[in-house]
């Protein structure tokens, strides 16, 4: 199977991964809800995970395909760095679902009540180990790998690890809320994307 066909596959499991995390019960109130949730954001991230996987062995088989991405939309290529999406695009998702979701909840805030979600996002959290060093390593690729496989890899592995990490950081409740956010930001570029694509 070629890599247009395992993304098309991909992409439609994602649908039905991000209903799966819709539907989890907010907020979790019992252990049972809890486990619930780490075990669907593990499961997301293995799914991710396994992206990659696939993506990098497709890059050793016809690397300039995955540069050139023909399953992408024209949007979606636009957006692309190094055959993918921007790591510091997750920050920017987490800052802005937190303030969103902060802004809905300011009479509650005000009234000392919290919810878990992400407009419970705390400074603290984005101090912890590992999450300011990662906005850094961007610049630091080109200089340090050879040939164009290797910069992709490294290009997903580093989306994969900044994933993994704003998802570490995140307790599950605001994991779940930042993939489901995530990939409704993919589902709406590529759906405006296909129907740019079919206005050419």
């Amino acid at each position: 199977m070629g890599f247009h066909l395992f993304y098309e596959t991909w992409f439609d499991q994602l649908h039905h991964l991000v209903h799966q995390l819709t539907k989890a019960p907010k907020p979790p109130t019992t252990q049972e809800h809890h486990d619930h949730y780490r075990q669907l954001v593990h499961k997301a991230m293995s799914h991710f995970s396994e992206y990659y996987r696939v993506k990098a062995l497709a890059a050793k088989q016809d690397v300039l395909s995955i540069i050139v991405a023909p399953w992408c939309t024209t949007l979606e290529r636009s957006l692309h760095w190094i055959a993918g999406w921007r790591p510091t695009t997750a920050f920017h998702l987490v800052y802005t679902e937190s303030s969103i979701r902060f802004e809905s909840h300011i009479v509650d805030i005000l009234r000392g009540l919290r919810t878990g979600d992400l407009g419970d996002l705390s400074p603290a959290q984005f101090s912890r180990d590992g999450a300011s060093d990662l906005t850094g390593k961007c610049a630091d690729i080109d200089e340090k790998l050879e040939g164009l496989v290797k910069i992709v890899e490294k290009a997903d592995d580093l989306r994969l690890r900044t994933v993994r990490r704003v998802v570490d950081l995140l307790t599950p409740q605001q994991a779940i809320e930042f993939l489901i956010a995530a990939a409704q930001l993919q589902f709406g570029i590529r759906g405006w994307g296909l129907d740019h694509d079919r206005r050419r």
